[in-house]
């Protein structure tokens, strides 16, 4: 069965938004003025809420953040994000039509995450995409996370497919490196990159707009 499987954030939805005030709310709740910008830090928060904790530490002190800082920052994190998760989040345009011509084509649909399962589940259903999904792996679904290929190939079998006849959409060099430990074809979305920085990670194709995706899919798992 042919599947394809997505990354989340930054591939499927921007996600930027909710993320970085989830980390503001960090530092606000320290006494600290928000040292993340929606807008400049959209690559950050598409890297986790451990990065952008790193990054908005280094603003606030001049100095690398201690992992101790950020391993008890982190439950906070989730916690607030938790709370807003789909206040600013929005689809990528095409996404809705591109997985429904994918679905009634026979192909099965996984989400492989590095955010949460718990929080991905609730995400999509806002989204009003969890249906369409025949499986949905996160950062806790197993011991291991991305860019071990394990969750990948768990996100394929969940959704009764066959990793030899599966790719991979993501967005970042995480997504690429899971892909290639997988043994199968990667896409990049240039959502919120140039053409040419997504290119330098050499993917197997370039996803400038998710209409091309249904064509892109048959020529990549024939």
């Amino acid at each position: 069965m042919k599947t394809a499987i997505f990354d989340l954030d930054g591939t499927l939805a921007d996600t930027s938004g909710d993320l970085i005030e989830a980390a503001n709310s960090c530092f606000r709740s320290l006494g600290c003025s928000a040292p993340l910008d929606p807008g400049a830090d959209q690559a950050a928060a598409f890297q986790g809420g451990r990065a952008m904790l790193r990054l908005g530490v280094s603003r606030v002190t001049g100095e690398k953040a201690d992992e101790n800082f950020v391993d008890l920052q982190y439950p906070l994190l989730l916690a607030a994000y938790g709370r807003k998760i789909d206040r600013f989040t929005t689809l990528y345009p095409g996404v809705e039509s591109a997985l429904g011509q994918l679905k009634s084509s026979g192909w099965r649909l996984g989400v492989c995450t590095n955010k949460p399962e718990g929080l991905s589940r609730i995400l999509l259903e806002r989204l009003k995409l969890a249906e369409t999904f025949h499986s949905i792996v996160g950062a806790d679904t197993l011991p291991v996370r991305k860019p071990d290929p394990a969750p990948y190939t768990q996100a394929v079998e969940i959704a009764e497919g066959t990793v030899e006849l599966s790719f991979f959409v993501g967005d970042t060099l995480t997504d690429r490196d899971t892909a290639r430990a997988a043994g199968v074809p990667i896409v990049l979305s240039a959502f919120g990159s140039t053409i040419s920085e997504v290119q330098r990670l050499e993917p197997d194709a370039v996803l400038e707009h998710f209409d091309a995706l249904p064509s892109l899919a048959e020529i990549l798992v024939a």
